[in-house]
């Protein structure tokens, strides 16, 4: 059975001050959960002061983002190592907005998916289709190229380090969030996807969903079969509506 993850993605939001007051509520009210994961995601100038604040808690920190090299002249880039460094244990990788604004493409993410593993971390792969790919028809052939990628170069015996995140591109901040049960759907096509490379690892990875989510309506994600969890945007800068999200 997979794992249950919340994933918060804070984006380009934040400052010292404000951080160390959500990231100190965040670390005083959460206890934990059986079988499942808290994650906080800053902007990467941020993430030491995650892990000062952090450390000892139950929650867990990760990046926005990683490098598909481990080192050397790439300006600007952030490798797995140094994430790890950081007692990070997630990254996102290929998030719509990375995908759309600096072109990332399948190959590019996935290869990223393989650094951040091979680095030691969980690479948390994000897929989804457009409003125009969905309207055309054409959606989960866009989302099975997506997953396809990876699975090109991460060997099946080590998905189950792997986590997915269904983000329509139609719902990233637009208060827009899909039908949970067409969403739970979509999962469903995914996972079979996995199991055609493995059958009881596809079992094992977590795949969650995003885009719009709030304390709203989170529960009605969590009730859906295949739906492993959520990876949160805006509410997961507000501590409350955060734990909020995690508690249900």
């Amino acid at each position: 059975m997979a794992r249950k993850l919340v994933i918060g993605n804070w984006k380009l939001n934040g400052s010292s001050a404000a951080n160390a007051v959500l990231l100190t509520e965040l670390a005083a009210e959460w206890r934990g959960a059986p079988g499942m994961q808290l994650v906080v995601c800053p902007p990467a100038p941020y993430l030491a002061q995650a892990c000062d604040v952090l450390s000892g808690s139950a929650v867990t920190w990760g990046g926005q983002d990683v490098s598909d090299r481990p080192a050397g002249a790439f300006t600007g880039e952030v490798s797995a190592a140094m994430l790890k460094d950081l007692g990070c244990s997630h990254a996102i990788v290929g998030h719509s907005e990375r995908r759309l604004r600096f072109g990332e493409s399948n190959a590019l993410v996935a290869a990223k998916a393989a650094a951040a593993l091979d680095g030691g971390l969980v690479p948390v792969v994000c897929i989804g289709e457009s409003a125009a790919e969905r309207n055309e028809g054409r959606a989960l052939a866009v989302l099975q190229a997506q997953v396809e990628a990876v699975l090109a170069v991460v060997a099946a015996p080590r998905l189950p380090g792997v986590a997915f995140a269904y983000e329509p591109l139609w719902a990233i901040g637009t208060g827009q969030n899909a039908d949970p049960q067409i969403a739970a759907t979509v999962h469903a096509f995914v996972r079979g996807l996995l199991a055609r490379a493995d059958l009881a690892a596809a079992a094992e990875v977590p795949i969650l969903y995003g885009g719009s989510v709030k304390a709203a309506n989170a529960a009605e994600y969590a009730a859906q079969r295949d739906i492993d969890g959520v990876l949160v945007g805006g509410a997961s800068l507000i501590a409350p509506d955060f734990l909020a999200i995690a508690a249900a």
